[in-house]
């Protein structure tokens, strides 16, 4: 009888801490398919559909749930990586986002992607068809790019006032001016040995490229990082030439 009345409270708890929830309740949020998921995104095809593949379950309203989620407390942790996630990128909001948030929102899946940090390791564990491939990493990678020819700066003075807001805007997410983030910090950068900031730890590849930070090379750099360097950190490039242009103006201050 104590066996069974065991049994019985066993099951009830765990039932009962399913409907508990101590990070919120992701599981509420409308779903109206993968479909739907960034329609009208300015990305290239093979990208969304890596995105919506390997990201959706945890960075949408998109998550394909588990039975094994159902089950406290398990389910809780499961429910807090999903939360955070969401919070994080959340595919299912993407047209909501200015275009500069969609841009530092590229650039930030292009770093983790091609460092390795998504997914997580847990997740993968558990989820080993969510790893990237070396073809996910390099389409991913092409996120914000241009694509054919750089354009030309129209004449006109650079505009170091407006090169400053684009920092503010689209820059700040790994980058200050006086301190290192993930990426090092920008003051005096203009007419420095490229990897060489005290304090910071640089790719090989960067150290050892020889470049000096100028015009000519800073303009090559923010049109297209991988082409100056390749397998360089720096996931984030500037479109259009006149903010390439201001963004320089701001540095050399």
């Amino acid at each position: 009888m104590r066996v069974w009345s065991v049994a019985i409270l066993t099951v009830a708890a765990v039932v009962g801490f399913g409907f508990v929830h101590p990070f919120g309740i992701p599981r509420v949020e409308p779903a109206n398919g993968l479909g739907t998921l960034l329609h009208s995104a300015k990305m290239p095809s093979d990208a969304k559909a890596v995105l919506i593949t390997k990201c959706a379950d945890c960075h949408s309203s998109e998550t394909r749930w588990p039975m094994y989620a159902r089950i406290a407390p398990g389910s809780w942790l499961i429910e807090r990586d999903i939360v955070e996630a969401r919070k994080k990128m959340n595919l299912s909001q993407w047209e909501q986002l200015s275009p500069d948030q969609q841009d530092v929102l590229m650039s930030k899946i292009v770093q983790e992607t091609k460092s390795g940090e998504m997914p997580p390791m847990q997740y993968r564990l558990l989820h080993w068809n969510a790893a990237l491939s070396k073809s996910d990493v390099l389409t991913l990678s092409m996120l914000g790019k241009n694509v054919g020819k750089s354009e030309v700066a129209s004449e006109g003075a650079a505009d170091a006032t407006h090169g400053k807001a684009l920092f503010e805007r689209r820059c700040t997410g790994c980058h200050a001016m006086d301190a290192d983030r993930e990426g090092p910090r920008l003051a005096g950068v203009f007419g420095r040995k490229a990897g060489s900031s005290p304090g910071f730890t640089y790719s090989a590849v960067l150290k050892n490229s020889g470049l000096t930070w100028d015009q000519a090379t800073l303009e090559r750099w923010l049109s297209d990082p991988d082409l100056l360097i390749a397998d360089n950190k720096m996931s984030f490039s500037v479109p259009k030439a006149e903010d390439r242009r201001d963004l320089i103006a701001y540095l050399k201050q």
